[in-house]
């Protein structure tokens, strides 16, 4: 009988990410999706990978005491221009602002996943690096994409899964899934850590 068959712990998906939710949602896993109160601002001179880490743990660490016998699933991106953090652009304005200045540049994507047993401690990580080529925008384009997808909840204010690949010249990644929000082939493979099998 194979290993994996053992039951495992419910589930917890630390976020409230419709995008993270629905990517989980594709492994036919049963989970609950909680958000986590935590502070996701970058400490003094980290690196980007180091607090996508840190913070992706933290999100986990944030739910194991309402949620004592679970495996808990914390996720964080960090998107990098340079070396200008973008952050979720929030509305049309900066929106448009960030887009103008991904033109003709590249955009580094680091997706960290920490997967926490809360009941034994034990804790798994990994963390997924994409690169996104933009191609040079004109100024019309990018506020037609804007108009036509309004992704003002998106780190670098465009969604790759949508409309948002027309802006794109090529990507460099191991997993389509981590630019959208959550690293599903390292996930897997940290599941399997604890007895989780997808198939």
């Amino acid at each position: 009988m194979s290993y994996f068959l053992k039951k495992h712990p419910p589930l917890i998906l630390a976020s409230s990410s419709p995008y993270r939710q629905a990517l989980l949602t594709k492994l036919h896993l049963n989970f609950s999706a909680v958000a986590p109160d935590i502070d996701e601002q970058f400490l003094a001179m980290e690196a980007p990978e180091m607090a996508a880490l840190r913070i992706s743990k933290l999100k986990a660490e944030a739910l194991r005491e309402q949620f004592p016998a679970h495996l808990i699933i914390g996720s964080d991106q960090v998107a990098m221009l340079g070396g200008t953090q973008l952050r979720k652009p929030g509305n049309r304005a900066e929106t448009i602002n960030q887009l103008k200045a991904c033109s003709g540049n590249s955009v580094l994507f680091y997706t960290a996943i920490c997967v926490l047993d809360s009941q034994s401690g034990q804790k798994e990580q990994a963390i997924d690096l994409c690169q996104v080529f933009f191609k040079p925008l004109n100024e019309k384009s990018i506020i037609n994409y804007v108009e036509l997808e309004k992704p003002f909840d998106c780190a670098g204010g465009f969604k790759s899964e949508g409309l948002g690949i027309a802006l794109i010249e090529k990507i460099k990644g191991d997993d389509p899934n981590a630019l959208i929000g959550l690293p599903l082939i390292k996930l897997i493979g940290l599941l399997e850590k604890f007895y989780v099998s997808v198939i």
